[in-house]
């Protein structure tokens, strides 16, 4: 996969923005690091949150490209689009996709997911429920990944920020 210096810029700008690098919550409450810069660990926080030593934790990344079958009607892609939508949504409400969202270029690189799951095999499982993967619009690249644990609580975060939800 070759990507162009735009992409991988802002992929690399919410990866750095998602970690935290190197901030910690005083407690599971959301916040930022206590004003003096210490950190304070939550033994708490990390055991809900799955958190290693280091805060860390494994995760699946999918990357969701453009598949081959792109040639629906526009009723078809519209019914095919709204399906992918709650169907993203049931996966972070079952807790087991902590963050998905669209680039905003037309490449062939369409999205990712991060799947709170500890192996491929479970995360190719959920890929498989996608409409848009098994209508062949969408395939998906899948990368295990180790990053913050922070990233569990993030739906819950986006649920206090949001008006809409993304089927709406």
């Amino acid at each position: 996969m070759i990507l162009n210096s735009k992409t991988a810029a802002g992929i690399a700008g919410l990866l750095l923005l998602i970690c935290g690098c190197g901030r910690s919550s005083d407690t599971v409450q959301y916040g930022a690091a206590p004003s003096s810069g210490q950190t304070v660990y939550d033994s708490a926080a990390a055991a809900v949150y799955g958190a290693d030593e280091y805060g860390m934790k494994r995760y699946v990344m999918a990357f969701l490209k453009r598949g081959p079958n792109r040639s629906f009607d526009a009723v078809k892609a519209a019914e095919l689009q709204n399906a992918h939508l709650a169907n993203i949504t049931r996966m972070a409400t079952e807790g087991k996709l902590v963050l998905a969202g669209p680039f905003l270029d037309d490449g062939d690189l369409r999205g990712i997911y991060i799947f709170n799951v500890p192996t491929l095999e479970e995360a190719r499982a959920l890929t498989e429920t996608d409409p848009a993967i098994r209508a062949g619009s969408l395939v998906m690249e899948l990368k295990e990944w180790y990053g913050s644990a922070a990233l569990v609580p993030l739906n819950d975060i986006h649920a206090t920020l949001s008006r809409k939800g993304i089927t709406e």
